[in-house]
């Protein structure tokens, strides 16, 4: 998935927004509460996002797959960051999205 790849897809959401309050390399994309879902910085190759997980589950993401760590300048109990380096299907990451998504709008 490319840094637009992602970015569609987040704003395909129901009321999702974009927007850069962290300055120009940073692309933030909320829920219409306003809640933010999904980090994407700009400037990083391979590329690589911040989404919400249930703690529980983001423990065990990072336990299987290298390309998901504690979440970078966030709250590592609820945060996750994902690098797209090809070891992670689209599916997945879709999947990543989502539940970061839902887990906002509750």
């Amino acid at each position: 998935m490319t840094e637009e790849d992602i970015r569609d897809y987040c704003l395909s959401k129901p009321g999702a927004t974009e927007g850069l309050p962290f300055g120009n390399d940073i692309l933030v994309f909320k829920n219409l509460k306003g809640k933010v879902f999904l980090l994407l910085p700009l400037d990083k190759h391979p590329i690589t996002f911040n989404v919400k997980c249930d703690p529980a589950e983001a423990i065990d993401l990072r336990e299987k797959y290298p390309a998901v760590q504690p979440g970078y300048h966030m709250n590592k109990k609820h945060w996750n960051t994902v690098t797209v380096d090809g070891s992670l299907s689209v599916k997945m990451i879709k999947e990543f999205i989502d539940d970061s998504y839902d887990l906002v709008i509750k």
